[in-house]
């Protein structure tokens, strides 16, 4: 529960890698309760800054159906941008 307090305070000021490590958190269940869209809303704040982890973190969970709607083309769009 300390951790996800400190990956908040980074994560509400734009650190990318804060956001990310919030939103497994949450798709994890660990120290927050579990909310798989509140985890994806995070991967993609980091997404939105150019972060190829987040972009594959969001590609996972558009193919596992995680959070989101599976979309198979959607997560191999987000998997591409990772790539790239």
């Amino acid at each position: 529960a300390e951790a996800v307090r400190w990956y908040r305070l980074a994560a509400d000021q734009g650190h990318a890698s804060a956001q990310i490590n919030l939103g497994t958190c949450y798709e994890e269940g660990t120290g927050v309760a579990e909310d798989e869209a509140e985890a994806v809303r995070w991967y993609r704040l980091a997404a939105d800054q150019d972060n190829e982890s987040a972009q594959f973190n969001i590609g996972r969970c558009y193919a596992t159906g995680t959070g989101v709607a599976p979309d198979e083309a959607e997560g191999a769009r987000w998997y591409r941008l990772a790539a790239d």
